[in-house]
C-alpha cells in the first residue's frame, strides 16, 4: 500500500522496485534463509518438548520473522548503519534473543531451569520473555552489527517510545563525537508488533506521530507486525474498525508492505526493500507479515475454545520450514536429506547446551534473599562561584540589538535583571542558572514537554520569539559561553544560535567542544509516548540531564504506564537505571479538580528500595541545588535515580519563593527547611508541611501571632529524611505536638506515606495529628469560593489555636 503517500518521488521509488523486478534469491541466499528457519523452528520445538507447559510465547507460525529481521540487519550493516535498537512484546522474543541478538542457549536454558545465584539475586527480577539483551548480529554478508533489544513489560506497545528515545540518544552522541557523518546511519530503530496491539494501542499512533518531529525524529523506524490474526482470544472483527491492522500507519504516510509469512523469500525481499526506503527517505516503514499462531496465546492456553475452525486448519498446516524445504527440493536447490540433517544438527547443539546448563547449575536457593540494601542518598555540594552567576545572568538579559522582545516580556525580563542586581533570584532565573552552570561544566541538558520553551505559566521563556519577524533566540546558549569566560578567563566568540534548527543534529564548534549541548522542545500533545521517549533517552545517554515537564502535574496520569513499568520499577526488574527528571506543576489555587494535584500519593505508593527521589522544593535556591544535584550525585557517587519534582504554579512569581544570590553560591539542596523565625524556647507545636502551603501557614502564623508554632518544610519526601527531621525536631524541646498539614484531601497527598514514619520518628514523646481536606474522590473543590473556605479552615485548625 503506497497510493496514500502524497510525495510522487516516494511513490515512483516504490513502483520501480516492485514492478517487473526479479524476485528470486541466489542459491546461497536460499540456503541461508533455510538455515535461519531451521534455527527458529528447532529452538521453539526444543523448548516445547523440554519445558512442557511453561510460558514462552513461541513464534511457531511466524518463524519467517527471523530471516526477515536478519535481512534488515544484514542490509543495515552492509549500508553502513552503526547499530540497531529493537523493541518488541513477548511473542517471539525468546527466539529473537537467541537467533538475532545472540543470547546464548545456555543462558536461556538457565532461566527456564530457574537457576539463580543466591549471591547475586537483587531486586525483583522479571520473567524471561520481558528481559532485554545486547549482542551482535552477523548475517549473510558476514558483517556484524551491534543490536540491543530493550526490556519491555507486558504492556505490549509501551516500549515503542522508549526505543525511539534510546535510538535518538545514541544518534546524538554519535554525531557529537564525530563517529558518523549522517545521523540517520548511526542507529536503526526496529519495532516488532502484534496485529491486535498495533491497531488497538493508542501509544502506537503517538509514537508514529513522533517520527517526523524536531527533537524526536530518528531517521525512520522499521515496524514489523507479526500478524497472527488473533489477539489472545479476540478475532480481528472485534479488535479493530480498520480493514488492515496497519492502517494507523497511513497517518504519517508510511508505505505498508503486506507479505505472506509462509513465503520466507518474499519476507527477506520486503525486509531489504523496507530498509532501502527508510534510508532513502528517512521515514517509518511498516511490514505486515500475515501468518498464524500455532498454539494458544501462551503454551498453556487452549485456542480452539474461541477459534475452533482456525485451529483445525492450523493443526493440519505444514510449518513454514517444511513448506520452504519442499519448495527448494522441488526446484532442485537442496535435497531433503540435507535439509533434515541441518535441522538435526541444530537440535543436537541445543541438547548439548541444555546438558551443559544442567550440569553446571548452581544449587537451588532454599531461602528468601535478604531485602535489597538501600543506602541513603548522599548530599552533594552544588554551589557556584558568584562571578559565574553574574556573567551568566548578564548574558541571559543581553538581548541582541537586531532582536525585538515582546513589550510585556521585555518588562518582565528587565524586572528580573534588576532583582538580581538587588541580590535576589526568582524561580525562573534560578532554573535558568541551574541549566547554564551544568552546561558550562560539560553536561548536556535536554528539556521537553507541552509548551515547555515558554512554560505553561509564562515563567521560563528559554526561547524568545522576535515580536516583529518571528525569528528565535535562545539566551541560555549565550549565557553558557559567558559563564565559561568567567570560569576560565578565556573569552569565547559570541554567536547567536537559533533553536529553530535541531541543536543535537549539529556538531559543536571547536570553541564549544567541551560545553554541554542545550536542547529544549515543545512536545506533541502526548504524555504516554512523550514521557516514554525521554525515559529511553536517559537510558541511551545517562550522562545528560533529561527533564520532561507536564503542562499541569495531573497530566502525568496519561503516562502512568511509563511511570509504573519503567520509571518506578525498571531498576528492580532489569537493573536499568534512569536519571529522568519529571517536572509536575502542583498546588491548590482554586482552579478546580483538574490541574490542582500532580498526584503525589501515587509516586509515594511506588517509592521503595531507593528507586526514586520525590521532592517538593519551595524556593528558587532549593530548585537550583536540586537540579544540579541530579548531575553531581552521578558524578561523585555514581548514583542515578529518577527525580520527581512537584513544581509550583503561583509560587513561580511569589516574593516568598525568591532566594538571595548568596544561597546559590554555597551549600546544597536541603531536605528539611526549618522555621528561621521560630524561637525554640517558645514553640509548643511543630507544623510539618510540604510545598506552597508552608508559605500560607507562615503568613497565618505572623497574622495571628502564633509564636508557639514552628513551620517546618519537608522539601524531600522520599527518600525519607529521618535524620534531618529528627535533628530539626530535637531543637524544639518544649514542643508537645507535631501536626502534619497538607492541601490535599486526607486520602491523597503525603499523609498516608508520612504518618507511620512520623510515629516511628517521634515515638511517644510528642502527639501526632494531621490537618487535611476531608477524604474525597475528587482532588479539589470545583468552586473557588469553596476552595478559599477550605484553605482558611486548614490554616485555622493548624495555626490559630496556638496564637498569642
Amino acid at each position: 500500500e503506497y497510493m496514500h503517500i502524497q510525495d510522487p518521488d516516494q511513490k515512483r521509488w516504490i513502483q520501480e522496485r516492485m514492478e517487473g523486478v526479479p524476485t528470486d534469491l541466489q542459491k546461497d541466499e536460499q540456503r541461508y534463509v533455510l538455515e535461519r528457519l531451521n534455527a527458529a523452528e528447532a529452538f521453539e520445538k526444543f523448548l516445547h518438548t523440554r519445558y512442557i507447559g511453561q510460558k514462552r510465547f513461541g513464534l511457531e507460525g511466524g518463524e519467517s520473522a527471523i530471516p526477515l529481521v536478519g535481512a534488515i540487519l544484514d542490509e543495515a550493516a552492509r549500508t553502513g548503519i552503526a547499530e540497531s535498537v529493537m523493541g518488541m512484546a513477548h511473542r517471539g522474543r525468546l527466539n529473537v534473543l537467541v537467533n538475532i541478538v545472540g543470547k546464548s542457549y545456555s543462558e536461556m536454558f538457565g532461566e527456564f531451569e530457574g537457576n539463580l545465584d543466591p549471591n547475586t539475586v537483587q531486586g525483583s527480577g522479571d520473567v524471561k520473555y520481558h528481559k532485554g539483551a545486547a549482542g551482535k548480529f552477523c548475517g549473510f554478508s558476514g558483517l556484524e552489527i551491534p543490536v540491543t533489544l530493550a526490556s519491555n513489560p507486558s504492556h505490549l506497545e509501551a516500549v515503542n517510545p522508549v526505543v525511539e528515545g534510546l535510538a535518538r540518544a545514541h544518534q546524538d552522541l554519535a554525531l557529537q563525537k564525530g563517529e558518523v557523518d549522517d545521523w540517520a546511519y548511526a542507529v536503526l530503530p526496529i519495532l516488532i508488533h502484534g496485529d491486535a496491539s498495533f491497531a488497538g494501542q493508542g501509544v502506537v499512533a503517538e509514537t508514529l506521530n513522533l517520527s517526523g518531529l524536531k527533537g524526536y525524529r530518528t531517521g525512520g523506524t522499521i515496524h514489523l507486525v507479526i500478524n497472527n490474526q488473533v489477539g489472545f482470544t479476540t478475532n480481528p472483527n472485534a479488535a479493530r474498525s480498520s480493514f488492515y491492522a496497519t492502517d494507523v500507519a497511513k497517518m504519517v504516510q508510511s508505505p505498508v508492505f503486506h507479505v505472506n509469512g509462509d513465503d520466507p523469500e518474499a519476507c527477506v525481499r520486503v525486509g531489504r526493500l523496507a530498509l532501502a526506503f527508510r534510508n532513502e527517505f528517512r521515514k517509518d516503514v511498516v511490514i505486515d507479515m500475515v501468518c498464524y499462531r500455532r498454539f494458544g496465546h501462551n503454551e498453556g492456553d487452549e485456542p480452539s475454545y474461541t477459534q475452533p475452525q482456525m485451529y483445525e486448519n492450523i493443526e493440519h498446516h505444514r510449518s513454514v520450514r517444511k513448506l520452504y524445504t519442499e519448495a527448494l527440493v522441488r526446484r532442485g536447490d537442496i535435497t531433503m536429506e540435507e535439509a533434515e540433517k541441518a535441522l538435526e544438527d541444530f537440535q543436537a547443539r541445543l541438547q548439548v547446551a541444555l546438558d551443559e546448563t544442567r550440569s553446571s547449575a548452581p544449587p537451588k536457593i532454599t531461602e528468601l534473599p535478604p531485602p535489597p540494601a538501600f543506602s541513603h542518598i548522599p548530599k552533594v555540594l552544588t554551589g557556584v562561584e558568584r562571578s559565574i552567576l553574574d556573567a551568566a545572568t548578564e548574558a541571559l538579559h543581553a538581548i541582541p540589538e537586531d532582536f525585538t522582545v515582546h513589550p510585556k516580556l521585555a518588562k518582565q525580563l528587565e524586572s528580573r535583571h534588576k532583582l538580581y542586581a538587588d541580590g535576589l533570584v526568582d524561580w525562573s532565573l534560578g532554573e535558568a542558572l541551574a541549566y547554564v552552570t551544568l552546561l558550562e561544566e560539560g553536561t548536556d541538558v535536554r528539556l521537553a514537554g507541552q509548551d515547555t520553551r515558554r512554560g505553561t505559566f509564562s515563567h521560563r521563556h528559554a526561547v524568545l520569539i522576535d515580536y516583529k519577524d518571528g525569528k528565535e533566540y535562545c539566551p541560555i546558549e549565550e549565557a553558557v559561553r559567558a559563564a565559561r569566560t568567567a570560569s576560565t578567563g578565556q573569552p569565547y566568540s559570541q554567536r547567536s544560535l537559533s533553536t529553530s534548527s535541531d541543536p543535537s543534529r549539529t556538531g559543536h564548534s571547536e570553541a564549544d567542544a567541551n560545553l554541554g549541548r542545550f536542547a529544549i522542545y515543545d512536545s506533541l500533545l502526548s504524555e504516554y509516548a512523550a514521557l516514554g521517549f525521554e525515559y529511553g533517552y536517559t537510558i541511551g545517554n545517562p550522562s545528560a540531564l533529561v527533564a520532561w515537564e507536564a503542562q499541569f502535574g495531573d497530566f502525568i496520569n496519561g503516562a502512568q504506564i511509563i511511570v509504573d513499568e519503567f520509571i518506578a520499577s525498571a531498576e528492580s526488574k532489569w537493573g536499568q537505571s534512569s536519571g529522568l527528571v519529571l517536572l509536575l506543576p502542583h498546588g491548590y489555587e482554586g482552579q478546580g479538580p483538574d490541574h490542582s494535584s500532580a498526584r503525589l500519593e501515587r509516586f509515594l505508593d511506588m517509592a521503595a528500595e531507593g528507586n526514586m527521589i520525590i521532592a517538593n522544593p519551595t524556593s528558587a535556591a532549593q530548585f537550583f541545588h536540586l537540579i544540579r544535584a541530579q548531575v553531581h550525585r552521578r558524578l561523585e557517587s555514581s548514583i542515578v535515580k529518577p527525580l520527581v519534582i512537584m513544581t509550583p504554579k503561583s509560587l513561580l512569581r511569589a516574593r516568598t519563593s525568591r532566594s538571595s544570590v548568596d544561597e546559590l553560591t554555597q551549600g546544597s539542596f536541603l531536605t528539611v527547611v526549618d522555621d528561621p523565625l521560630a524561637d525554640p524556647s517558645m514553640v509548643e507545636r511543630v507544623v510539618l508541611c510540604s510545598g506552597k502551603i508552608a508559605y500560607d501557614a507562615i503568613a497565618r502564623k505572623e497574622k495571628v501571632g502564633a509564636q508557639a508554632v514552628a513551620i517546618v518544610r519537608l522539601e524531600q519526601i522520599y527518600p525519607w529524611p529521618a535524620a534531618e527531621l529528627e535533628a530539626t525536631l530535637a531543637k524544639y524541646s518544649k514542643a508537645t505536638e507535631v501536626v502534619w498539614l497538607q492541601e490535599e484531601p486526607e486520602n491523597m497527598g503525603a499523609w498516608s506515606f508520612v504518618h507511620g514514619r512520623l510515629h516511628s520518628l517521634i515515638g511517644k514523646q510528642l502527639s501526632l495529628t494531621h490537618v487535611t481536606r476531608f477524604s474525597s474522590g475528587s482532588p479539589a473543590a470545583g468552586s473557588s469560593a469553596l476552595h478559599a473556605l477550605e484553605a482558611d479552615d486548614l490554616l485555622a485548625r493548624s495555626i490559630d489555636s496556638k496564637s498569642s
